[in-house]
């Protein structure tokens, strides 16, 4: 079975991913292949043409900030920095798939999976919710944003009430850590 496991920035998605992991889930971090991937040579060069000398830093790697300032600012950017790495995200994907494929429960973490229809690979979709103020919160400590570039990157997502229309399981996390872990445990069990 592949679950694919989604969320808006900050609801608690990553925490759902830990505690999969200690379960001993396989977990497909989209995240992390799209940070591996901004680190290719031909994707750096992609970047490079695209938004110019201005996000790339001294040792000639993306500067994930600036590139995060300017795409968060302008959707069109957003799409054509997506248009460069997606396709080479979802080959990765594909293939770490095909490398667990005899897990019984595989996890497949991608804050975008409705948005690049990877919902269409997956048996069942979680949707982990929490409410904005919540999610503005966490940004604002986790990443240091102030409250008006936290709502741009809310605002850059698919909004959380549609991901829940099209999900097969909602989390609600706006409880505690123990009672998420709780909730988890008890999906992982009906599943096994």
């Amino acid at each position: 079975m592949i679950i694919g496991l989604t969320g808006g920035i900050a609801t608690g998605k990553s925490t759902v991913a830990k505690f999969l992991k200690e379960l001993k889930i396989t977990v497909i971090d989209s995240d992390k292949i799209a940070h591996k991937i901004l680190t290719y040579r031909d994707t750096i060069d992609e970047i490079r043409r695209e938004f110019g000398e201005i996000v790339i830093d001294k040792d000639g790697s993306i500067n994930r900030k600036k590139l995060g300032e300017i795409v968060f600012d302008d959707l069109n950017k957003l799409k054509k920095l997506e248009s460069i790495t997606h396709h080479k995200i979802f080959e990765v994907i594909n293939k770490r798939i095909k490398q667990n494929r005899d897990d019984k429960i595989i996890v497949l973490d991608a804050p975008l999976l409705f948005e690049t229809e990877l919902d269409n690979e997956v048996d069942e979709t979680w949707v982990v919710y929490t409410d904005k103020e919540t999610q503005i919160k966490r940004l604002k400590k986790r990443d240091g944003l102030d409250k008006k570039d936290a709502l741009k990157r809310i605002k850059a997502q698919m909004p959380l009430k549609e991901k829940i229309k099209k999900a097969d399981i909602i989390i609600d996390n706006t409880g505690t850590k123990e009672e998420l872990k709780q909730k988890i445990e008890n999906l992982i069990k009906n599943r096994s």
